[in-house]
């Protein structure tokens, strides 16, 4: 019978992909910070028009300011596409490490610079206080940075908003983030912890964290507040009407069982319209936000990104952004994220759900936050 089994989920693996597993990870999975359709996951300061149009990001009109992400980012690797166009078409840049009040050259962030009309690829590296930048392949000199985390910006300031004319367009802006630790080895489950007296069953095959059965809870560990989580997940199910369910949770209380807040996990949608999720949908936080858009199927390995800082939580499935959120509620004292704010640092789990679930897991890295 163990033989059989073990043929079972070495099967499952197979059918969803599988690719070999690296134990420590520099670079991870990108990001689209601009989902070329919305601006969602930005937030805006000034009166310039910022708008989402034919894949592209524009600034017109108003004087000017500039756009924020929601999220804030530590050590990664950042590459956009800007165009500048206009007469006197005034002053833009890429600013990084940025809080949302002050000044960047005051409040510890930086910003690359660019003046005047022209097509610009800007990319921008940053490991802790060590950061690097080019325009069009040209080192930037005297980039400084004292803040280890803060948001993506992206800058437009008129001449004096003589020129109607005037604009900027952003076609691309992607970020990786860089220096990811392993949380799984790959080969046993060292360095996770299995809440006793329930149903579900945790396995190693060929490099995937395989759960079957539920319910049931396998989590970290150590524990964690601030962080970006990145792993692949396959949901293994056989019904194309009624997708597996479970979930990625976070900030929960060591050794209590499915507490803190979950990211969801359930590829299935209403009618045709993937916008409309099932039971808060694939990187939904569960009970709190659900999902603008289910993006992967069961049977297929996906990409989920989730960043927790302080009280905002972002999710991006295979580098999407599908939920985005700043948790304003009273504190939740028995730390359920789907009652209120929880605020303490606690264990990242994966659940097993019910007697139909089958989750493969791989590439499981973090980078914590300072």
């Amino acid at each position: 019978m163990r033989n059989f089994c073990l043929s079972l989920v070495v099967a499952a693996v197979i059918a969803c992909g599988f690719s070999a597993f690296a134990q420590e990870i520099l670079v991870g999975q990108p990001l689209n910070l601009f989902d070329g359709e919305s601006l969602f996951g930005w937030v805006q300061f000034g009166d310039a028009n910022w708008a989402a149009k034919d894949g592209v990001l524009t600034a017109t009109e108003g004087s000017g300011g500039w756009l924020a992400t929601t999220s804030t980012f530590a050590n990664f690797e950042l590459s956009a596409k800007i165009k500048v166009s206009g007469g006197k078409a005034g002053i833009t840049g890429l600013a990084f490490r940025v809080p949302f009040d002050g000044h960047y050259s005051e409040n510890g962030g930086a910003a690359v610079i660019l003046n005047g009309p022209g097509e610009y690829e800007v990319n921008v590296k940053a490991v802790g206080t060590d950061v690097s930048a080019t325009v069009n392949g040209k080192p930037v000199e005297g980039l400084k940075v004292s803040n280890l985390k803060g948001h993506i910006g992206i800058l437009y300031h008129k001449y004096q908003n003589k020129d109607k004319n005037a604009q900027i367009e952003v076609k691309s802006i992607q970020l990786k983030p860089v220096q990811l630790s392993s949380l799984f080895n790959g080969k046993d489950l060292t360095g996770w912890d299995i809440i006793p007296g329930h149903d579900s069953t945790f396995s190693v095959v060929d490099g995937c964290l395989n759960i079957k059965k539920g319910n049931g809870q396998i989590e970290t560990a150590g524990v964690y507040r601030d962080f970006l989580l990145q792993l692949d997940i396959c949901a293994n199910g056989n019904n194309p009407k009624k997708a597996l369910n479970s979930g990625v949770f976070f900030r929960g209380p060591k050794g209590v069982f499915w507490k803190g807040y979950e990211s969801q996990i359930k590829n299935q949608w209403k009618g045709d319209d993937r916008s409309k999720p099932e039971d808060f949908g694939t990187g939904g936080i569960y009970g709190v936000q659900e999902a603008r858009k289910v993006v992967p199927n069961d049977k297929e390995w996906f990409t989920k990104t989730i960043i927790c800082d302080e009280n905002h939580i972002a999710v991006w499935i295979n580098g999407y952004l599908v939920s985005d959120l700043f948790d304003t509620r009273p504190v939740e004292p028995g730390g359920d994220g789907k009652e209120g704010y929880v605020p303490a640092a606690g264990t990242i789990h994966l659940q097993g759900h019910d007697p139909t679930t089958d989750m493969l897991f791989k590439n499981i890295n973090i980078q914590v936050y300072p």
